[in-house]
């Protein structure tokens, strides 16, 4: 009887399982079927794609598309391609990254470890932030950046997430540091370790899972970033985000829908590349500091 049931436990426990694997098969499916037209229409010459099936295999596959998004490709009024503005992006997108991070890093041990009079509103303050839609903020941005000589700029842009993304990245560090044991801190001091030294020594080295979901939160919002981008650069100062929406926007010419799916790809990749990379550390860091002990 015993042997009997472990049977019927051992095949629902694999029908179970089969049923959860072929629906996340399914819903994996359905996600990547836009990234999969974009890539095979990328690879096929003009003719093909206006006689054949969306969803067909090239027939005769090339990279000439992929070749003419990069350098050739035109935007506005320069045939340059989105290389230029691919750059752009890096440059914007690092040192917002790593900024912000730190930053937050900072916060959320000042916050937790060093806390001050007030420090929950300061805090609650730096949540509210995290509310406050993007296009509150487009005008007094635009004045401040004006005011200090960055407007039409990356380092303005720079600017522009470092502080908009501040308060998310205050909020990660903070709940993570929050379950973080304060008697290493108190053993620090003892021992004469000041503020900084704490800081370096102690939490930022055990802080791998943490930051590793903040630069994969900070890099997506900020790579995808398009509202202010358009609005606080233009032209060869424009992000990749803006440049992809100029090229597949403009009514010039023949419409080379090979060559707009090739420069989506482009746009695409680093994103892509970063959750390949990380990802498995992205739900670790999520559920680190969620309980405490």
């Amino acid at each position: 009887m015993t042997t009997a049931t472990e049977s019927v436990s051992a095949g629902s426990a694999r029908t179970a399982r089969y049923v959860i694997y072929g629906l996340l098969g399914l819903f994996a499916a359905v996600y990547l079927l836009p990234f999969l037209v974009m890539l095979i229409t990328s690879l096929k010459p003009l003719e093909e794609i206006r006689s054949g099936n969306m969803l067909a295999l090239p027939a005769d596959p090339t990279l000439d598309a992929w070749v003419k998004a990069w350098s050739g490709a035109c935007i506005g009024v320069t045939c340059d391609g989105i290389r230029g503005y691919f750059w752009n992006s890096i440059k914007m997108v690092v040192p917002a990254v790593a900024i912000s991070t730190i930053l937050g890093a900072l916060n959320g041990y000042v916050l937790t470890k060093w806390r001050f009079p007030g420090h929950t509103l300061v805090f609650g303050l730096m949540l509210f932030a995290c509310f406050i839609p993007f296009q509150a903020v487009l005008i007094p941005m635009a004045r401040v950046l004006g005011q200090i000589g960055l407007s039409n700029s990356t380092a303005g842009l720079v600017l522009v997430h470092v502080v908009y993304g501040l308060g998310f990245t205050t909020l990660f560090f903070r709940n993570y540091y929050e379950a973080f044991p304060d008697e290493l801190i108190k053993a620090a001091q003892m021992d004469g370790a000041g503020f900084f030294r704490i800081f370096w020594r102690i939490l930022l080295p055990s802080s791998g899972p943490i930051i590793v979901v903040t630069v994969i939160y900070q890099f997506t919002n900020i790579w995808n970033d398009f509202l202010f981008g358009v609005s606080f650069a233009s032209g060869e100062n424009a992000p990749m985000t803006v440049a992809l929406n100029n090229l597949v926007s403009s009514s010039t010419g023949v419409k080379e829908y090979n060559v707009d799916m090739a420069a989506a790809v482009y746009a695409a990749l680093p994103t892509l590349i970063v959750y390949i990379v990380a990802g498995r550390y992205f739900v670790r860091g999520l559920m680190a500091g969620a309980v405490k002990g």
